[in-house]
């Protein structure tokens, strides 16, 4: 067992004797720091969100929400955390705390009253807060940072350029929405003496290498990909996290354990990002939030995934080799870079080898990745279709599970559809192809007629079940009718 330490409001504390599967919020609640809540244990409520230094898009390093019932307290080695209770600052000894600007909206504007959720809340609005291309619609416009629509505001974005959408991960059950959106778009600029906004012009901390045992169960961190695909061909049934937004669901509600848990988030070999001339390739550890803004939008169908992806606290650990990795045929990402045409780099000891991702999946949750390999990047060719879409039908329009999700990109070119590229999801055992469907557009006419017939195509691909989510027959009806709504909406952009 290693000296594993985490730093919580500025106070450096050692993590043994918690056990590996010990959560960041079982950890604070056991020191005291009871502030952070758990409603859930599965990530949907954000009664836990604490606030974590991580590397930053825009600056040095940022403050990053994350669901605390979900990240281990070992995945946190060497890192800064800071709760509910680290916002409010004690001028002076004996002297009662001087609330944050965000807890400050958040009491004047009633934005409280049980008071379950409202650290949740206050940690998520800090982490926009502190979003550091965030600015006021008269400084910076409706762009990124302000919003859009943000001169005069709108439902989700303030005038001050709070996005709403930063707390789209975080439930209230008696206060009502309205107060605490209220709070949320009458909060300023931090304060140029802010220690916590001065702390973004800092390197955030290094990652380090975590051996940390108790109970004959271990959590590693390797330095390298290479040390950490020799570990994993010694272990090959060691549990890979990187956000633990999946696995951290199997050990609160399912009780699973592993004798061994290794941690590939903060790899180097698997946080970068580069567009070449003829692909663009995305690191399987970096989280969905660092990828939409390195991205900007350059990739459209990824930028309408997104928001639609679960929550933004969700968002800030998941990653697309997790999602991958799972093989879930329920999957947000799948289809949409089945769409894209992606192709995966799969690593192991031995070296690299790239699977179209149409031929990765080869059965629930089965895959064709062997045991000690690792998802190291997906690769998106390019040039990008022009015409795409994303449609996912869910009971929620938020954070929640596709009962059907279908992603498209076509090139249309003179009227024709040169080419087309159809992923599903929630319609069969895995992930799939709408290969028939494709045949039935390319080579045809752009038409309602060509739509309406490719449509009913569609309604018969894959293998639709029932379920408590949606019955096969709904799931096969929204297939067809996600064409006919593509085109649609497209016809009058589609260039003749």
């Amino acid at each position: 067992m290693t000296a594993a330490r985490i730093t919580v409001n500025g106070k450096e504390a050692p993590i043994a004797p918690a056990a590996p599967h010990t959560t960041v919020l079982d950890f604070l609640r056991e020191r005291g720091l009871t502030g952070t809540k758990e409603g859930c244990a599965e990530g949907e409520c954000g009664a836990c969100s604490v606030l974590v230094a991580r590397p930053g898009v825009n600056k040095p390093t940022d403050w990053v929400p994350v669901n605390a019932c979900l990240v281990p307290v070992a995945a946190l080695d060497g890192q800064e955390v800071v709760t509910s209770e680290g916002l409010a600052t004690v001028e002076a000894p004996g002297t009662a705390p001087v609330l944050h600007p965000v807890q400050e909206e958040m009491a004047v504007r009633g934005g409280s009253q049980c008071g379950y959720c409202t650290p949740g809340f206050v940690c998520s609005m800090a982490g926009e807060y502190y979003r550091p291309d965030r600015c006021a619609a008269a400084d910076c416009g409706a762009g990124a940072g302000a919003g859009e629509g943000a001169e005069a505001g709108d439902a989700e974005h303030g005038p001050n350029g709070f996005d709403l959408h930063a707390l789209s991960g975080n439930l209230c059950r008696c206060t009502g929405y309205r107060p605490i959106r209220d709070a949320a778009f009458a909060v300023g600029a931090p304060a140029d003496e802010d220690p916590l906004a001065r702390r973004r012009d800092q390197a955030p901390p290094a990652p380090v290498a975590t051996d940390y045992r108790q109970d004959d169960r271990a959590f590693v961190r390797r330095n390298t990909l290479a040390e950490t695909l020799r570990l994993l061909r010694e272990q090959p049934d060691a549990v890979v996290v990187a956000g633990s937004t999946d696995w951290g669901v199997e050990v609160n509600i399912r009780s699973r354990r592993a004798d061994c848990v290794v941690a590939v988030d903060r790899l180097p070999e698997l946080r970068d990002l580069r567009v070449e001339s003829d692909h663009i390739e995305i690191g399987a550890a970096l989280t969905l939030t660092e990828i939409e803004r390195r991205l900007d939008g350059t990739v459209p169908l990824l930028a309408e995934l997104f928001p639609q992806f679960a929550s933004r606290l969700i968002r800030n650990g998941a990653t697309l080799g997790g999602n991958l990795g799972t093989g879930s045929p329920i999957g947000d990402s799948p289809p949409v870079l089945l769409a894209l045409e992606a192709s995966l780099v799969l690593a192991d000891a031995d070296g690299e080898r790239v699977v179209p991702l149409a031929e990765y999946f080869t059965g629930y949750r089965q895959s064709v990745r062997r045991p000690g390999e690792l998802i190291r990047a997906v690769r998106l060719p390019l040039p990008l279709s022009p015409v795409t879409a994303f449609h996912k039908i869910a009971k929620r329009r938020f954070d929640d599970i596709s009962s059907v999700a279908v992603a498209f990109a076509l090139d249309v070119e003179g009227g024709t559809v040169r080419k087309a590229r159809i992923g599903l999801g929630g319609v069969a055992a895995t992930p799939v192809r709408a290969l028939a469907t494709e045949a039935a557009l390319e080579g045809r006419p752009w038409t309602a007629e060509t739509a309406g017939a490719a449509a009913e195509v569609l309604r018969g691909e894959g293998t639709p079940m029932s379920d408590h989510r949606a019955s096969a027959g709904y799931r096969s009806a929204m297939l067809g009718q996600s064409l006919l709504k593509l085109y649609a909406q497209t016809t009058e952009a589609v260039p003749s």
